[in-house]
């Protein structure tokens, strides 16, 4: 069942994986030397500043997020990744020095080769970049909730199968870019303040009977605690639905959606165009909960990634 979200104790956030050297960072370093005197050295030489951090950060593990040089070229390439019967279009960032690629990796993708096709400009055969999705081993947990979000009567089946419905068409969403929206950085703020009380990943076990892992990140916090946007986006879906409770879904452009759930106050409608620190609901304890919380989730390309990789640690 998707996007349902019960508390339960933090576990540490995952390895982040040394930098990669890009073209761009190579180019910049070969032009250093080139200007560095030939024969003399400073006495006192001030240490390098670290390269900034990208965002998200790259962890190509299922649930995670591949980075993908497209080399460079004079306009934003478009590329795509099958997921099923379906080709989704990808976020592409960057400039004409070089492009990149940001691509979610389903919770579900076994390890092993993988690749996204990059569209020509000019027509013809699609080109193909690869890259590996590494093993990884969730935690499983074990939960006791109500029968009655476990065992669905035919009523709340028919509803939950409307909704789940309703729902795919809103993480469909593709903008190219939002009306209002704009985005010098994807690093995110965190929504709201508090214990991040149940991690991205987790192998779901309600009553004994396995369900869907756990698609974002609990953060706990008293009901009517405020949350903001993490970064400017546009709502696109507003909501009470059977497992999530109150929802909004927000819309930051190529793919990337964010969703809040188990909401006590929705103080947005569809259409509504936020920036980066506005609030815009409120936590509660809607849906199928233990307690009061906000789940988080972060979307690229319809697939729900780990929120860490968008927040410092």
């Amino acid at each position: 069942m998707p996007f349902s979200a019960v508390s339960e104790s933090a576990r540490p956030a995952p390895a982040r994986p040394a930098p990669s050297i890009t073209r761009r960072s190579a180019l910049i370093g070969t032009a250093g030397l080139l200007v560095q005197p030939a024969l003399v050295a400073p006495l006192h030489a001030k240490p390098v500043p670290p390269a900034p951090t990208v965002w998200p950060q790259a962890l190509q593990v299922p649930g995670g997020v591949a980075r993908l040089s497209l080399g460079p070229a004079a306009t934003r390439p478009v590329a795509q990744v099958r997921q099923g019967e379906v080709d989704v279009p990808l976020r592409v960032v960057g400039d004409a020095i070089e492009w990149t690629a940001i691509v979610g990796i389903p919770l579900a993708a076994a390890p092993g080769d993988a690749f996204i096709s990059v569209l020509p400009e000019g027509g013809g055969s699609p080109r193909l970049v690869h890259y590996s999705v590494a093993p990884k081993q969730y935690k499983e947990q074990h939960l006791k909730v109500s029968p009655r979000t476990v065992d669905l009567s035919p009523e709340d089946q028919a509803r939950y199968e409307r909704e789940r419905d309703h729902q795919a068409q809103v993480m469909a969403t593709f903008t190219e870019q939002p009306a209002g929206v704009s985005l010098a950085s994807l690093r995110m703020r965190v929504p709201v303040p508090g214990r991040r009380s149940s991690s991205f990943g987790l192998r779901r076990v309600f009553n004994g009977q396995p369900r869907n892992p756990h698609s974002g990140m609990d953060i706990a916090a008293a009901t009517g605690t405020p949350i903001v946007a993490p970064l400017p986006g546009r709502v696109i879906d507003v909501g009470d639905y059977f497992f999530n409770g109150g929802t909004v879904w927000l819309d930051h452009g190529q793919g990337l959606l964010t969703m809040y759930c188990h909401l006590s106050s929705m103080e947005v409608r569809v259409g509504d165009v936020l920036q980066a620190g506005d609030a815009f609901c409120k936590v509660g304890a809607t849906g199928r909960v233990t307690g009061p919380h906000l789940h988080w989730g972060v979307m690229l390309n319809r697939t729900m990634v780990d929120p860490a990789l968008f927040v410092p640690a």
